[in-house]
C-alpha cells in the first residue's frame, strides 16, 4: 500500500510541475489554460487519492471525494469562461510563422 500511496504522490506531483511550467513556458493564454487545466487536474487528483489511500477513513475519503468532483466539474467552466472572454477581447492568438 505505501508503494501505492508513494506513486500517487510521485505522479501527482510530477503532473502538478509540468501544470506549472506550462503556465511559465507556453506562449499564449490559450495553450497556458490547456496545460493547466489537463495536467493540474490530474495532479490534483493523484495527490487527493494518495491522501484518500494514506488515511483509509471514512471521513477523509468523503472529503477528498467531494473535493475531487468540485475540482473536475469548475476546472473546465472556469477555463472555459477564461478563454471566451479573452477571445471577445480580441486577445491575439500566438503563431509561429516561421518556415523551416
Amino acid at each position: 500500500m505505501e508503494t501505492l500511496i508513494s506513486l500517487c504522490l510521485l505522479i501527482g506531483t510530477f503532473f502538478t510541475l509540468v501544470a506549472a511550467i506550462g503556465i511559465l513556458r507556453m506562449p499564449d493564454i490559450y495553450m497556458r489554460i490547456h496545460a493547466v487545466t489537463k495536467a493540474g487536474t490530474v495532479g490534483i487528483g493523484l495527490i487527493l487519492l494518495s491522501v484518500a489511500l494514506f488515511f483509509a477513513d471514512s471521513a477523509v475519503t468523503s472529503r477528498v471525494i467531494g473535493i475531487m468532483l468540485f475540482i473536475i466539474v469548475t476546472t473546465p467552466a472556469a477555463a472555459h469562461l477564461l478563454g471566451k472572454t479573452m477571445l471577445k477581447s480580441k486577445y491575439r492568438m500566438w503563431r509561429n510563422l516561421t518556415i523551416r
